[in-house]
């Protein structure tokens, strides 16, 4: 039994998030390796520092750019690709493919030919790394089913063994999955009661008191006119953006923004312009030459203009430049939708996402999206703002008219988690919650860091990106992290870009320190097994506390 370490509920969420010194090793100290005065990571990597705004006084992080890999280590990147590729045609050359598309001539066909052909040579060699089926709650710990392949990586097979693991890869940030506490007893009621689905659309029999009583809460937690609630987290983006955006409309998007949100514009038909990512200067610039030249084929001005940027970027674990992008969005007198599928409840002294972390008029961002999945342990997505905007949606939505509604017992966990955040139950959990979750982070990341691990994202990200490039090296870590009772998750080709692969860590506020230190353990020493530890910037000697 692993022994629980709590974080008091009266610690300040502002020491937490601000109190970072810069660290650094002077030529005295022992086993240090360098000599004179070295900056930490984080002061030489970002250095782009963004006030907060309406006069608050603390600095946040915002744009900065990442330590990229050698050119070494990007050479041998491509040429492991290449390498299996090879390996891969010569091998389809000799022995081709037997199973064809039957009875389709004249349909375009149901696989891709590349792929297919990735998957068939590229991932089937490592899918054990992926999909692994569990056994319980995503949790602090988890329980992962053990399976082989008796073909190669063609089949995957049980063992009838359970692995149990601490889990480091779930988007668990408040804790909120569990099998027992305030948020499964008062779900458990609200399905004895209400049952477990209306098998209605909103817009028909699918609305219940407690939909109401949901979007009720969610618009006072975001301190907005009102809120609707969908079912689906993804499809809150790609059914609803095509009701608020059309032809006539332009969009500045960010780079690395979330598939949904790349569907639903793609599905509005507005012209998107695509811009760096999280760089304000490089927005601003495409901005500014999209609204001179109007749109492309009519040369007539834009019915409507939008900015589409996520709260924290769920594969970079960067935190979104709000303040300029508010600055932006009001210059050029723009709309602004922010995605906090992972900020919302991660972030911020009250949880209250990427608006509450910097302090902003929530009035400022015109779309709240956010979903229900991750630091509320439940489903379903929202979209909140003015009135207007939601009596809009409500008769507009494709969500509202063609999917059912959220199951009540779905809703009930949303309501009662939420109202733990904002300490309607009377409580200091909600907070303590919050404390703990912003502590663990500063901790896990300067650790990693202090490793010599190249690590992306901001310092206060739940999110953290651990560089490994080779997809030879994401497979052994992803499966030596396993075998020592760490279940992550590894990224690579074509989620990232080919030089891009990683093990994602995402942190919970159920996580205890004694957990997070035999993460540490683990991953340095699978970090020495692979030589994997590419970062550049030179380390910090003083020990870091938690």
């Amino acid at each position: 039994m692993v022994a629980h370490t709590e974080l008091s509920a009266q610690l300040p969420h502002e020491k937490i998030v601000s109190s970072g010194k810069d660290l650094e090793c002077r030529s005295g100290d022992s086993g240090s390796g360098v000599t004179g005065r070295q900056e930490v990571q984080d002061n030489s990597v970002q250095k782009n520092l963004t006030s907060q705004p309406n006069g608050g006084s603390a600095s946040k992080k915002s744009y900065h750019k990442e330590e990229e890999c050698s050119l070494f280590v990007a050479f041998f990147t491509f040429l492991s690709y290449g390498v299996l590729l090879m390996l891969g045609y010569v091998r389809e050359f000799f022995i081709p493919v037997t199973t064809k598309e039957k009875n389709r001539e004249g349909y375009v066909p149901l696989y891709i030919g590349f792929e297919s052909f990735y998957t068939r040579n590229v991932y089937r060699r490592i899918q054990d790394c992926w999909n692994r089926p569990i056994s319980s709650v995503p949790g602090a710990e988890i329980n992962l089913l053990e399976r082989y392949t008796p073909d190669y990586g063609w089949t995957m097979k049980l063992t009838g063994k359970i692995l149990k693991c601490i889990n480091a890869g779930s988007y668990n940030y408040l804790g909120f999955a569990e099998n027992h506490g305030p948020c499964h007893d008062a779900a458990e009621v609200t399905t004895k009661e209400v049952g477990i689905t209306t098998s209605s659309p909103r817009l028909e029999l699918g609305t219940l008191e407690i939909h109401k009583k949901l979007e009720a809460l969610v618009s006072e937690f975001l301190g907005v006119e009102d809120a609707i609630t969908f079912g689906m987290g993804f499809a809150t983006n790609v059914l609803n953006l095509p009701s608020i955006l059309g032809p006539s409309c332009l969009v500045l998007s960010d780079e690395f923004n979330h598939a949904s949100l790349i569907l639903g514009l793609r599905l509005s038909g507005a012209t998107v312009k695509v811009f760096q990512h999280n760089n304000a200067a490089d927005l601003e610039k495409k901005l500014r030459e999209a609204l001179i030249h109007g749109h492309p084929r009519t040369r007539r001005p834009w019915k409507k203009a939008m900015i589409v940027v996520e709260g924290i970027y769920s594969m970079e674990g960067s935190i979104c430049d709000l303040p300029n992008f508010i600055r932006i969005k009001k210059k050029y007198k723009t709309y602004l939708y922010v995605d906090e599928a992972h900020s919302i409840g991660a972030l911020g002294p009250r949880g209250g996402g990427v608006v509450d972390y910097y302090g902003a008029d929530p009035k400022d961002v015109d779309i709240h999206m956010g979903t229900f999945t991750k630091s509320f342990g439940a489903a379903g997505g929202y979209i909140a703002g003015s009135k207007d905007l939601i009596d809009h949606l409500r008769v507009n939505s494709h969500a509202q008219s063609y999917a059912a509604s959220m199951p009540p017992p779905v809703a009930q966990q949303i309501i009662t988690s939420m109202s733990i955040i904002m300490g309607k139950d009377g409580s200091v959990e909600g907070k303590r919650r919050i404390n703990h979750l912003a502590r663990n982070t500063k901790y896990f990341r300067r650790k990693v860091k202090q490793m010599g691990y190249i690590v992306f994202g901001n310092e206060d990200s739940p999110v953290v990106p651990v560089l490994l490039f080779l997809p030879a090296t994401i497979a052994m870590f992803v499966r030596e992290l396993t075998k020592r009772g760490v279940a992550g998750v590894g990224v690579g080709f074509p989620a990232t870009k080919i030089t891009g692969g990683r093990m994602r860590f995402c942190l919970s506020a159920s996580h205890t320190k004694e957990m997070l230190d035999k993460i540490l353990k683990e991953v340095d020493v699978v970090g020495d097994m692979c030589s994997c530890k590419y970062s550049k910037i030179p380390k910090s000697c003083k020990p870091i506390e938690w």
